[in-house]
């Protein structure tokens, strides 16, 4: 029997003959490489796989190659003993045992397909990544949005998923095999989804405004038809009544924000974190972020109604970490639950508080929807030194149409390094009126040559 016939029917049990036959391997003619290797790449019970893993180019091959040969060699190592080929060596073949799942690659391939048949949409999916997706269950509800949140580890070996609907609510995992030992199979080694509760309006204790709250926003230029359209509503704390926002989406009630007579301002706990007034931009092409759910409502008396408000205020400066991803982006994660929302906008006009933590926000929003699309308002002066601070103040003490035109004069979000004729008219204007003082030049240093003569000012 020839030597590489007897080498294919032995048995890979012994170590010891398992190293033999590696340096068998490695002293035999090219074609009895190529037959071992294509037989050991296809497992049985009684063998055990052989991979091969290509190694850096630079390695001398103990075989040279013919002057007439086209085929580059293949450089591989088994088990740390390389060796050249000089025929092509076909890929390895992974098998759906779990003694086979050390490939991040082979474990993703097999959880998809149990996704897939669970009714998971698996085109998209991405490993270490959240994906937004249609819920097989509730499809979506009636607006039939990406309302699922799926995550799968970087071994591709374990995805968890939560629905965010507020009537369904599904939430699973699984695992790509149920007896494989994964690095980040356990639970308490991934990002853990919290369940969110269904609150609705009976269970908060919520009520129509008083007659005391609905004065407070008429005072504010706010009107009972505005705090109507958007269920403006009170909440019972101790012995006061506290103004109750409520944040829905598809009109259910997903959250609800709390602002008492002193300006406090707490949510509900474990509820998602969505823009206030998230339904009145479902289908806008140009859409206003504002700081606050007041400045929200000012907007609604000034026609705007493709406007929302941020959940969280604003950072007291502009984060100096760079951004990483959106699972960790926790500060913001209001927009990543809105971006099917904020994906069909070609404008976005940043209308946040004219102070230092609402230009940082304005900048912590910028960085994430695009710089591109973004534009900024110019809040009118106050006086000599200070500006009105945002939408509501303007509608306050200048009145709509004011706040209407602050609006339509949106500008460019600056970009660094671009720039318009504007940014120049002051400086030209200073130019020709002489007011520099070096408009005509600094002098050489000669007097002769000073009436005919001078030196441009080179700025510092």
């Amino acid at each position: 029997m020839p030597f590489s016939l007897l080498f294919l029917k032995l048995r890979v049990s012994d170590p010891q003959m398992l190293l033999l036959q590696q340096q068998r391997l490695v002293i035999s003619s090219s074609r009895t490489i190529l037959m071992a290797s294509k037989h050991l790449l296809k497992p049985t019970p009684s063998t055990l796989p052989l991979k091969l893993n290509l190694s850096s180019p630079g390695i001398i091959s103990a075989f040279p190659l013919k002057p007439n040969s086209r085929i580059l060699p293949i450089s591989l190592k088994t088990f740390a003993l390389p060796y050249t080929s000089h025929s092509k060596v076909p890929g390895p073949v992974y098998s759906e045992n779990p003694e086979d799942t050390s490939n991040s690659s082979a474990r993703l391939n097999v959880l998809k397909k149990k996704l897939e048949v669970i009714g998971f949409d698996t085109q998209m999916l991405k490993i270490g990544h959240y994906s937004h997706l249609t819920c097989p269950t509730c499809k979506g509800g009636d607006s039939m949005e990406k309302s699922l949140s799926l995550f799968i580890t970087l071994d591709g070996d374990y995805a968890v998923w939560v629905c965010h609907q507020g009537k369904c609510g599904w939430r699973g995992n699984i695992r790509a095999f149920v007896n494989d030992s994964s690095s980040y199979g356990r639970l308490n080694q991934i990002t853990k989804i919290k369940p969110k509760r269904e609150i609705t309006e009976k269970s908060l204790g919520l009520k129509p405004l008083c007659s005391e709250l609905v004065a407070y926003f008429g005072e504010r230029m706010i009107s009972e038809k505005t705090l109507a359209r958007n269920s403006v509503m009170q909440k019972t704390y101790g012995d006061q009544f506290i103004i109750a926002f409520t944040y829905r989406r598809n009109g259910v009630l997903v959250s609800c924000k709390y602002r008492d007579v002193n300006k406090n301002f707490w949510q509900e706990k474990d509820t998602e974190k969505i823009f206030y007034g998230v339904d009145d931009i479902k289908e806008a092409s140009d859409i206003i972020i504002v700081e606050g759910e007041i400045d929200k409502l000012s907007m609604e008396e000034a026609g705007f109604y493709n406007c929302v408000s941020v959940p969280d205020g604003a950072p007291p400066s502009v984060s100096t970490k760079v951004f990483e991803s959106e699972e960790k982006d926790i500060k913001y994660q209001y927009l990543w639950n809105c971006k099917e929302y904020l994906e069909k906008a070609s404008r976005i006009i940043l209308a946040t508080d004219g102070d230092a933590p609402g230009l940082a926000l304005a900048e912590e929003l910028a960085r994430r929807l695009g710089r591109e699309r973004c534009w900024q308002v110019k809040w009118p002066k106050k006086n000599e030194v200070e500006h009105f601070k945002d939408a509501n103040e303007v509608l306050m003490y200048l009145g709509p149409d004011v706040l209407k035109k602050v609006i339509e004069n949106a500008e460019v979000y600056p970009i660094q390094g671009l720039f318009n004729f504007s940014h120049y008219f002051n400086e030209i204007d200073a130019y020709y009126h002489h007011t520099l003082g070096f408009e005509l030049g600094v002098s050489t240093g000669w007097r002769g040559l000073n009436g005919l003569y001078n030196a441009p000012k080179v700025k510092q």
